[in-house]
């Protein structure tokens, strides 16, 4: 599971997500790329299925980039404490998704492959995703 070695703060505010992507919009390093179309926070467990199926899908060929990671700290209260008590204890981690992030990349595999690689690893995100190509 993906999450960072040190962070400054343990836990963090929620904040909002605004705007679209303009850093991290681009396919940088492959050929294809799975785009995000929506605002979300993608965790690290749905990074992690996303990731196995497209190694399973192209069947180890090629090779892919993961270009999130889950930075930002989720807490969560267990389940049945009231209100107040202070702020929940740390539950995941979880990166920040605007529209326009590539969030796999693909190369040395035809498009097909990677069209559908993308499609079934897409159906594991919380942000709903786009096939694109360079």
């Amino acid at each position: 599971m993906l999450q960072p070695k040190k962070t400054k703060y343990r836990k963090a505010f929620r904040g909002r997500i605004r705007g679209s992507a303009s850093r991290g919009a681009d396919i940088a390093y492959g050929e294809f790329g799975l785009k995000a179309t929506s605002f979300g926070r993608v965790n690290s467990r749905e990074i992690e299925a996303a990731r196995k199926k497209i190694t399973y899908m192209t069947k180890r060929a090629g090779i892919y980039w993961i270009r999130i990671f889950p930075h930002k700290p989720v807490t969560k209260k267990p389940v049945g404490v009231k209100m107040g008590g202070g702020k929940g204890a740390l539950d995941s981690y979880v990166a920040v998704v605007k529209p326009g992030t590539i969030l796999f990349e693909l190369g040395g595999v035809s498009e097909e492959i990677a069209k559908e690689a993308f499609r079934k690893a897409g159906h594991k995100l919380s942000v709903q995703t786009t096939f694109v190509a360079k």
